[in-house]
């Protein structure tokens, strides 16, 4: 019998037995039409509704609970394989309505292990719409959660998309506190040696390197190395490698970090994900549009490849940087016209929460409009760059930013907002300018 139906079956019985009509059942918090339908298996109702049915039938709830839980586990598991495949093929938008569907049913059932996946599925959505405040406070409510009530989700995975998604942020600072304290756990129960666990490494080897600590990146990325080498896992090596050369390109060793990505991106092409591809060419674009000559021609194939799949299975921010990337190789090679459609197709991506990446985005277009003879407009997106370097908040991982941001403004013959803007980087770096710090003391004697 369907549950439905058994549900119906057994409030049936049970108001008989009371001698209640349906009329008396319903009372004022439902219509009497509306318990007609459900004794006939025609409605599905909520856990509040049951609960309240079992308090007048003088039964325990879970005598009418059980009979919907088993068939609504199995419709949700169906809903959330759905809500999956949408994320999976590039729809994000249609995956969040799908996994907050799927959420708000699982809560209503009292499926708290359905309800989690949901609420781990619309994490994700969230952060590849480029909603990442959204998405990291999701992310950290999933981590408050109970062991019992995450059932299946890996706290280690959600561990990954926060770091992920904080230093997109720029909170470069949350983001290896929380890596650090999942790999410490690890370390302790010596299980670092796992797909996830040179995941992790790999993602706190970004962080770092981004914070501009390159010592501890490179550590970390020969560690993650070391450990995927004992693992018969293509992805967790390529992982390792992709990360050892954005140490290496960080290091100002270019031919390195080619190397590396390069091993990386041989590994990756093995398998299935193409969204890990393309974002792996994207990052070998910008190791060969910084190389030493830089080599645009190569980078500009790469590009092309990335964002004819990222048009299908990509999120936003994936396309923002390589449109930011097309129109830095567009720039190099001499087409300033599509340099500027490019860095306004990567700015419209980028949203509002991506200040740094606008930053940088908005450097290239200056770039182009300055190599282009307009130097007007060239010094007013220097200035829209600056306020977004500011509201920022980035520290070490920004100081690049503001040092191409002063030779900028020297190419654009403004020497005073040069040596502000490399003020801002050193300071970034680190370095204070104790001397005029000096001075000033002397002076208020």
């Amino acid at each position: 019998m369907p549950a439905v139906h058994q549900l119906g079956s057994r409030i049936r019985e049970l108001r008989r037995r009371l001698g209640l009509s349906q009329a008396e059942l319903a009372g004022e918090e439902l219509s009497a039409s509306y318990v007609s339908l459900l004794e006939a298996g025609k409605r599905t109702p909520s856990e509040d509704v049951l609960r309240g049915l079992a308090r007048k039938l003088n039964c325990e709830p879970e005598y009418l609970l059980e009979c919907l839980h088993d068939d609504v586990g199995a419709e949700l598991e169906l809903e959330l394989k759905f809500a999956e495949l949408s994320l999976a093929s590039g729809q994000p938008q249609a995956a969040l309505e799908a996994f907050e569907a799927a959420g708000k049913r699982a809560t209503e059932a009292g499926l708290p292990h359905h309800r989690t996946l949901a609420q781990w599925g619309v994490a994700r959505a969230l952060e590849a719409l480029g909603r990442l405040e959204e998405a990291v406070r999701k992310h950290e409510w999933l981590l408050r959660l109970r062991a019992a009530d995450r059932g299946k989700m890996s706290s280690l995975a959600v561990v990954i998309a926060l770091c992920r998604c904080l230093r997109e942020l720029g909170d470069l600072g949350r983001g290896i506190e929380a890596g650090e304290k999942a790999l410490a756990e690890l370390r302790e129960l010596k299980i670092t040696a796992t797909t996830e666990g040179i995941e992790l490494m790999s993602t706190l080897v970004g962080l770092y390197a981004e914070r501009g600590d390159l010592h501890t990146a490179e550590y970390l990325a020969q560690e993650a190395i070391e450990q995927a080498s004992r693992l018969d896992d293509r992805r967790a090596v390529g992982a390792a490698y992709w990360n050892a050369g954005l140490v290496a390109h960080r290091n100002g060793h270019p031919e390195e970090a080619a190397a590396l990505v390069e091993r990386a991106l041989a590994i990756y092409t093995e398998g299935d994900n193409e969204r890990a591809i393309a974002r792996l060419r994207t990052a070998y674009a910008s190791v060969l549009l910084h190389a030493v000559p830089p080599r645009p021609d190569m980078a500009r194939q790469l590009l092309d490849q990335a964002r004819a799949t990222l048009e299908k299975i990509g999120g936003a921010v994936d396309l923002a940087y390589v449109t930011t990337n097309l129109a830095a190789s567009d720039l190099q090679l001499g087409d300033f016209e599509a340099a500027i459609t490019h860095a306004h197709a990567g700015l419209e991506r980028l949203g509002s929460e991506h200040r740094l990446q606008t930053a940088r985005t908005l450097l290239v277009l200056a770039s182009a409009h300055l190599r282009r003879g307009d130097l007007t407009e060239a010094k007013r997106i220097q200035e829209t760059a600056a306020v977004h370097l500011e509201a920022s908040q980035a520290g070490r991982q920004s100081a690049f930013a503001w040092a191409e941001l002063a030779e900028s403004f020297g190419a654009t013959g403004d020497t005073e907002r040069a040596l502000w803007a490399y003020r801002q980087s050193l300071e970034r770096l680190g370095h204070r300018n104790t001397l005029g710090a000096q001075r000033t003391a002397e002076a208020g004697r």
